[in-house]
């Protein structure tokens, strides 16, 4: 497992995996592909927002798009993994690589019905902090209802 900083050279590869991400929530969002078959992003790299690529044997195997809201508050945005390598709890390790690597306050959110992204997060989360974290429902201003985990990692 390798984790790289989503740069310049790398953004198509992020890019490219970005849209069967948004596919596979769209049943959620409730987006549809334009007339050229693609997605539209709600979460851009820059600024704020840093993006990390998941490489596993050389092949690009998930993205993940982080903000900092403030000095050491961190947002998860989007969080994928491709579905061949979703085993062997690839993912979990990423999101706790992706934790040791920015420690401070945490916060993340799953839309409503993607019932599946609440387990995951609860127990990626759960695992890594060993179960000491908020969850709450939280009426987001532009998903609407989202379940919401908050937790702290100390350096």
């Amino acid at each position: 497992m390798e984790i790289i900083n989503v740069d310049t050279d790398t953004l198509p590869v992020y890019l490219n995996l970005s849209q069967p991400y948004e596919a596979e929530f769209s049943a959620y969002t409730g987006k549809m592909p334009d007339e050229q078959g693609l997605f539209f992003m709600d979460t851009l790299i820059g600024g704020n927002v840093k993006g990390f690529l998941l490489y596993i044997d050389n092949a690009p195997a998930g993205l993940a798009a982080i903000a900092e809201t403030a000095p050491g508050h961190f947002e998860v945005c989007d969080f994928y993994v491709v579905p061949v390598f979703r085993k062997n709890r690839v993912g979990q390790a990423f999101a706790h690589a992706l934790f040791a690597m920015m420690p401070g306050q945490w916060v993340s959110k799953q839309i409503a019905g993607a019932d599946h992204a609440v387990a995951f997060w609860r127990r990626a989360i759960g695992v890594y902090t060993h179960e000491r974290f908020e969850e709450d429902t939280y009426q987001d201003a532009y998903w609407g209802p989202v379940t919401r985990q908050q937790f702290q990692i100390i350096a």
